[in-house]
């Protein structure tokens, strides 16, 4: 009896297409629209090569100059709605056609259209632009011509039943589409807070970087269960897989936990945080970043050190700018005992106060050491307040400094001298026999 009535409703739908496909009415709306088409298409081209929506948007704000670029991008739809609906209303109002569906059809389609790429400006992917727009068009088309109930109806025939959850292509469809747009919202604000967050001068970078990532955690949550609600998914219906996926952490993905509680007390804690100047075993660097699983070591030459946070739970970090953001640096050297040791450490000092990045707060000291073999041994101390920089640099000038006053003082820099004595007589040396004699 289905099958029937179906096989009637395509005969009754297929009769009455022909019907108007033989009217001339249709054949004036066809060609009505196809000359509206080259207008638009020629009007487009006329604006494109006379305005520039640039210069036309500058100094608005950011929404209206998003605004005017997506109605430059679509200045050929919008004219060919306009003609459209013109026509429509003219011929109407002339009583050439009665509804002039044909027209009605196009103008709506390209309004729709007009819409929907208004309502996508302010997405940046092109390839996300792209499938929304063509997404929400066909949905929009559908609804048009009056076909979405049927496809809807269609969709949500076929089901598949897991428990207490009824899936159908429908239910899968609206999900993904809902999931999709809930996250980008979701990852929107959460962009929005983090400049917020960012700003406030009351938070140490440490709390900054925790709250940014709860919140967006916080955020993604919401989202997922909003849009579960929304299709009318029960949560509790994945209680089953939830306890499969905490076996499954349990097991396989206890590092990827461990560093993840790891991250959230190192944020929590305040042990180190971005900028501090650390070393963990053999890397060196500035804490760049903080991440949930890892954190970025750079190390100044263009390297960087991805050290999972468990390791910072678990081994010896030493924190150069933990409670101090100054640092301390050592310069050892020698002169020969010729030299005033008093004068030495004088002149060490003005040196110091006298190189770049050296700070004047903690005055360098210079401390006599030793009576060595060779000579004298003093020790440089200066503190430089930006570590992350680098350290060598500044000890290299300080060094580079002294050799120059030494050589101004006629300061000897001791080296060891090594003397050979040969006791027992000449060495010997090789005779050459003659074989005649």
């Amino acid at each position: 009896m289905e099958w029937v009535e179906l096989q009637q409703n395509i005969g009754d739908a297929i009769r009455s297409a022909e019907i108007y496909v033989t009217s001339p009415w249709f054949y004036m709306q066809v060609g009505i629209i196809l000359f509206a088409a080259g207008l638009s298409l020629a009007a487009a081209s006329f604006l494109r090569a006379r305005v520039d929506p640039t210069s036309l948007a500058m100094g608005l704000p950011a929404p209206l100059r998003t605004l005017i670029r997506v109605l430059m991008n679509r200045a050929g739809t919008i004219v060919f709605a306009m003609l459209t609906g013109v026509a429509r209303i003219v011929l109407l109002k002339m009583d050439f056609v009665h509804r002039g569906y044909l027209l009605a059809t196009a103008t709506s389609l390209a309004t729709a259209w007009v819409i929907i790429r208004l309502a996508t400006g302010l997405i940046r992917n092109e390839f996300v632009v792209g499938v929304v727009s063509v997404t929400a068009w066909a949905i929009a088309a559908l609804s048009i011509i009056g076909k979405l109930d049927d496809l809807t109806d269609a969709l949500n025939s076929v089901s598949i039943v897991v428990g207490t959850l009824r899936l159908t292509p429908l239910l899968i469809i609206k999900a993904t589409v809902l999931l999709a747009m809930a996250l980008w919202l979701a990852n929107v604000a959460g962009k929005f807070l983090e400049v917020r967050i960012s700003r406030s001068h009351d938070l140490t970078p440490s709390v900054q970087v925790l709250l940014i990532k709860l919140t967006r955690v916080l955020l993604m949550v919401v989202a997922v269960a909003i849009v579960m609600g929304s299709v009318g998914i029960d949560l509790s219906a994945f209680a089953l897989f939830s306890g499969a996926v905490g076996v499954g952490v349990g097991f396989g993905l206890q590092k990827i936990i461990a560093n993840f509680i790891s991250g959230v007390i190192l944020l929590a804690d305040k042990s180190v945080k971005p900028g501090d100047l650390v070393t963990v075993g053999d890397s060196f660097g500035r804490i760049s970043a903080m991440n949930t699983r890892y954190i970025s070591v750079a190390a100044g030459d263009g390297r960087e050190f991805l050290i999972p946070n468990e390791d910072l739970i678990t081994q010896k970090v030493v924190n150069w700018t933990y409670s101090d953001r100054s640092s301390l640096v050592k310069v050892n050297f020698a002169t020969s005992y010729d030299a005033d040791p008093n004068e030495v450490c004088k002149f060490a000092v003005d040196i110091a106060l006298g190189t770049p990045r050296v700070t004047k707060i903690k005055p360098p000291t210079c401390l006599l050491t030793e009576f060595a073999e060779t000579g004298m041994k003093f020790s440089l101390t200066f503190w430089i307040d930006d570590a992350y920089a680098g350290m060598d640099n500044v000890r290299s000038d300080v060094m580079l400094r002294l050799w120059e006053a030494f050589k101004e003082r006629n300061i000897r820099v001791p080296y060891p001298v090594r003397e050979i004595r040969v006791r027992g007589g000449a060495l010997p040396v090789e005779s050459v026999v003659d074989s005649s004699g």
